[in-house]
């Protein structure tokens, strides 16, 4: 669907200048939509810690952040990572041993991102031009991932999470925040650009969501819904975690063979 991706694209280049400008960016729908979705996600002290564009530019529905159990020396990876608000704050947590990458495929947001960087002053971070479905990191090489408001953008879902969980270390963990369905979308949702664009036509269904992790090869799944939007509540924001199995130790002779 390349015409998705180039409608998605222009969206964000767009909310990309909009921050650089001093205005707050837009979603790609109604304003309405837009404040129910990505208000109120981050806490003051967050907020006041990175610059004021990372947060002119976040066009998320959760924080993936407080999410994920993030420890000193962790190796994490944000899909999706726009004005790179989300990178910013993990690096804080994973301190100078640990590392984060933010993946992104639209130029103007990378460069916001790195423009962002230096005026944080944040050494141990990396943005890499990319698509979420071809994550251009070698396998194992990460453990967390984290995404904020992305996924559901992807037409190849089955995908996106083929390489989450090829490029997460064994045990590493998936902690993401995004807009799922509750119960079927009508048609008519589905075949609107425009939704899809703001976050909402792409969403998958919570129990199809958690099918495609675990065909992907992840456990332990787990979907909460915390802000259910309007729709007749077809909509929320959730946090989405699962695990990507440990290795295989051997205690005994019999588990090598």
């Amino acid at each position: 669907m390349d015409h998705l991706k180039e409608a998605i694209e222009e969206q964000y280049s767009d909310a990309a200048r909009q921050a650089r400008r001093g205005v707050k960016a837009g979603c790609g729908c109604s304003t309405t939509c837009c404040d129910t979705i990505t208000s109120n996600l981050y806490e003051d002290g967050q907020a006041a810690s990175v610059p004021t564009e990372a947060m002119l530019a976040s066009l998320g529905c959760g924080n993936p952040t407080a999410l994920a159990d993030l420890k000193p020396g962790d190796v994490v990876l944000d899909l999706g990572s726009g004005g790179g608000i989300d990178v910013l704050l993990s690096a804080k947590r994973v301190g100078p041993a640990g590392k984060v990458y933010g993946l992104d495929m639209t130029d103007e947001m990378l460069a916001l991102a790195r423009a962002n960087q230096r005026k944080a002053g944040v050494d141990n971070v990396e943005f890499l031009k990319g698509t979420i479905e071809a994550i251009p990191l070698p396998d194992n090489s990460v453990d967390v991932i984290i995404s904020n408001c992305v996924i559901n953008l992807s037409a190849d879902k089955d995908a996106v999470l083929r390489e989450a969980f090829r490029v997460l270390k064994p045990g590493g963990r998936f902690a993401v925040s995004d807009v799922v369905a509750r119960g079927e979308v009508p048609a008519e949702i589905r075949r609107s650009m425009e939704l899809w664009v703001g976050c909402i036509a792409g969403a998958l269904e919570e129990g199809e969501f958690s099918a495609k992790l675990l065909a992907a090869g992840f456990r332990d799944v787990d979907i909460e819904p915390w802000r259910v939007y309007e729709n007749d509540g077809r909509f929320a924001s959730a946090f989405v975690r699962a695990q990507k199995p440990a290795a295989k130790t051997c205690c005994a002779s019999e588990c090598c063979r």
